[in-house]
């Protein structure tokens, strides 16, 4: 009989997640820090949804449609489908409809939470991500839309971006309500398709969009994804509206009358701005990055927009008999850390432990002693964690980046004062305890 094998679990991660470390963690933090303060200055109210919902709840909301599982991560639950959220949007929208009585109308509110997409992932794209939304529910007011696009250009601004580093990029569905007619299609599968092709032009280029309204393309790892199945002439239609630099739609000059009055001028009409999920009913904006932006490999990509949104008037009216209008915007957080870290240096300080070494652990009294000190002084501070002798200690502290070690055995005991090492420098120090605080503080 041969022996079971001991089969390990894998060290790696699945496709389209990451481990996040300090540093991206902390200037996402800042990121989230500059955008509560915007939101708090412009009146929105903050809430959490959870981060799962009923399949039916968000699935026919989705770019994929009807089989449960396809775009997201789904398990059936007493005969029922839970899955886990695609956006925020359609939890806000169930939200609103379950407090449709209780909430003001207009309702503004704002929202930071984790969303998956089991979808194909990419440079910058990932299938768990942190997304920041903003939305009016209740309003056909256009100057919700308008004040939705210069926030967002203030939060940008506020985490280290010039003007010249961002477009907000604007159109209307009712340009591709319009184009459809022109090309007569009719069948909901083929517009939904075609939406999404041509969602992907910015991140794609116009040549693979074209496949895909064409009858399909295959990426460079082989995958295959089905096309529109249109017609020669009918792409050419697309391709020569695509081209305009002007907009007839009524919502976006309506627009663009409003940000004169903000004067806002960081914005451009680009009808290729089309969003692939098809709850949008009017004016659509995209937000995108005018620099370069880079892989792991320092290969530039094509990396396509860090948020965007637009106008969805029905969207709330699927829970039932509700007249709610509303429009939102979201920028998917971990993407813009990804392009940040490149643009600019963040100057995020990370704070490290001054490390207290073990010299007898029945001194351990004397080394609290220390340690309470310190961090009733609010300075970062632990007692070796770990078991070794003084060499492991301070490679310990090293590898950690700690400022200084403080090293207090008997000759200091007896001496009163304590040995701190400055762990950049290599200067020793003795030191009283009474003054440690005061020679710690001039080293951070």
């Amino acid at each position: 009989m041969s022996k079971e094998k001991n089969l390990k679990p894998s060290k790696d991660l699945p496709l389209g997640f990451v481990d996040r470390q300090e540093k991206e963690l902390l200037i996402r933090d800042f990121i989230i820090s500059k955008i509560k303060e915007v939101m708090t200055k412009y009146g929105f109210q903050y809430l959490e949804t959870p981060s799962f919902e009923y399949t039916d709840s968000i699935g026919k909301f989705l770019p994929d449609k009807e089989r449960p599982d396809q775009g997201v991560f789904s398990f059936k639950d007493e005969n029922k489908w839970l899955s886990l959220r695609y956006d925020l949007t359609a939890p806000l929208a169930r939200y609103v409809a379950k407090n449709y009585l209780e909430i003001s109308k207009p309702f503004k509110r704002y929202q930071l939470g984790t969303v998956w997409r089991n979808e194909k992932p990419g440079p910058g794209r990932f299938r768990e991500f942190l997304q920041f939304d903003a939305d009016y529910v209740g309003t056909k007011s256009l100057q919700a839309d308008a004040e939705l696009c210069v926030l967002i250009s203030e939060i940008l601004e506020k985490c280290g971006l010039d003007k010249k580093d961002y477009t907000v990029k604007i159109s209307s569905r009712k340009f591709t309500d319009k184009l459809f007619e022109k090309l007569k299609i009719k069948s909901k599968e083929q517009i939904s398709t075609t939406l999404r092709a041509l969602d992907k032009i910015d991140r794609l280029g116009w040549g693979e969009a074209k496949k895909l309204l064409a009858e399909g393309r295959k990426d460079k790892s082989g995958d295959y994804t089905k096309g529109a199945n249109l017609n020669n002439d009918q792409i050419k239609i697309i391709e020569n509206s695509l081209k305009s630099k002007t907009s007839d739609s009524e919502d976006v000059l309506e627009i663009i009358k409003i940000f004169k009055d903000y004067n806002f001028e960081n914005y451009k009409f680009d009808p290729s701005v089309i969003r692939g999920l098809e709850y949008y009913t009017g004016p659509i904006f995209e937000v995108n990055l005018n620099f370069e932006v880079k892989n792991a490999k320092g290969q530039v990509i094509q990396f396509g927009s860090i948020g965007g949104g637009g106008r969805y008037d029905n969207l709330v009216s699927n829970f039932g008999n509700f007249d709610c209008p509303a429009t939102g915007i979201s920028i998917g957080l971990d993407r813009l850390v990804f392009a940040l870290i490149q643009k600019k240096d963040f100057k995020i300080k990370t704070t490290r432990p001054v490390v207290i070494c073990v010299f007898d652990k029945n001194k351990n009294k004397e080394y609290v002693g220390i340690l309470n000190k310190l961090r009733m002084s609010n300075i970062s501070s632990e007692i070796y964690p770990g078991e070794g002798k003084l060499k492991k200690q301070m490679e310990y502290a090293n590898k950690i980046g700690s400022p200084a070690v403080i090293l207090y055995g008997d000759d200091e005991i007896k001496s009163g004062k304590a040995t701190l090492k400055n762990l950049e420098s290599g200067k020793e120090n003795l030191v009283k305890i009474e003054d440690l605080v005061n020679e710690i503080k001039k080293l951070l």
